[in-house]
């Protein structure tokens, strides 16, 4: 969801209903200083969406505070400072992260992840502006818009007491969710044209490659995408991308998909079982007789051909491109049998 140029790095990409939703937000929340919550799974892109809220009117720093990250004693010093001598190691005085972001914006990534006695602390810098650095016997005071994200429930975090009810009512003044990858896939094209600008305009990828990557419900999101198509410029020259240059979670998603579609193929041309034996066994004669087994059923190889490209595309609801792998053999070869049996409109 980031742009080619540092300039202009947190920008929205896509074209997706959910993602014009997400934009209209933006644009809205840019034009004040309320507290915003942004939901979703880790990769949607939610530190990108805070800076672009706080791009619209960049008045002061924009603070990163990634409360996962900070383990321990110092975490309170992280965020608040301390002076000099206030514990062992504090050889000179620090600002913190909250000082830092005076007249800014502060994005509390993953703040589920706070501590409850840091919840307190962060609560009432958002009351009363003021803060005390470690080892201080001094307030000071700092005022900031407060943007924090999540992939946590926090009202079920609030129901078990891991999360301060009057902080969540404080963050929770404006709430934006982000769809995951998997439900806006029609933002893709637009995410890997962008990212391919990123590392040179001369790369695309191939129709085939781009119909797989499409079939694929990306649980890294749009992190894990980013990292498949820089895979795929480290390995090849270009300019075209293609599906064996895909990473190995894509091809064993490829690989899944062909012993699925084998293992329900088998099961539909199994015959049905009569008294634990199959139709397709034959029975013993009776003793003392002679019988000819009988003649087995031919079906023309072109008839089997023709069969095969429906299972598969009926397998991989009309995907061509993953019903071309399936069969083992190449799209452009898939075309020209289904205008053979007369199977395209």
């Amino acid at each position: 969801m980031v742009t080619a140029t540092e300039e202009t790095r947190h920008v929205l990409v896509g074209h997706s209903a959910r993602t014009r939703q997400v934009l209209h937000l933006i644009e809205k929340l840019g034009r004040c200083r309320w507290p915003a919550l942004l939901l979703g799974e880790t990769g949607t892109g939610k530190e990108v969406v805070a800076r672009s809220i706080h791009g619209k009117d960049p008045h002061g720093p924009f603070i990163t505070i990634d409360c996962s990250s900070m383990v321990g004693p110092l975490m309170e010093s992280e965020l608040f400072g301390h002076v000099k001598g206030a514990f062992t190691g504090a050889a000179n005085a620090k600002i913190g992260l909250i000082e830092a972001a005076n007249n800014g914006t502060a994005f509390f990534d993953e703040i589920g992840e706070l501590p409850l006695d840091l919840q307190a602390k962060l609560l009432r810098v958002l009351q009363e502006k003021e803060f005390r650095p470690v080892g201080s016997l001094t307030t000071r005071r700092s005022d900031f818009r407060i943007i924090a994200a999540t992939n946590r429930d926090l009202a079920k975090e609030v129901e078990k007491g891991t999360f301060r009810r009057d902080l969540f009512f404080r963050l929770n003044v404006i709430n934006m969710r982000l769809s995951p990858l998997r439900e806006r896939k029609e933002d893709i094209p637009a995410l890997i044209s962008h990212f391919l600008s990123r590392v040179g305009s001369h790369y695309s990828v191939t129709a085939e490659a781009l119909e797989i990557i499409l079939s694929y419900d990306w649980p890294g999101n749009i992190r894990e995408l980013e990292n498949c198509v820089q895979h795929m410029v480290a390995i090849n020259s270009g300019p075209l991308l293609h599906v064996a240059d895909l990473p190995s979670n894509l091809q064993n998603h490829l690989i899944q998909k062909k012993a699925q579609y084998l293992m329900t193929a088998a099961g539909a041309h199994a015959g049905p079982m009569k008294d634990g034996v199959s139709a397709g066994e034959l029975s013993a004669p009776p003793s003392g007789t002679f019988a000819l087994a009988p003649l087995p059923t031919v079906v023309p190889l072109a008839e089997l051909e023709r069969r095969a490209i429906i299972n598969a595309l009926e397998y991989t609801r009309g995907d061509r491109a993953v019903a071309a792998h399936l069969l083992g053999i190449g799209r452009t070869t898939l075309y020209r049998k289904l205008k053979e049996y007369q199977m395209v409109n």
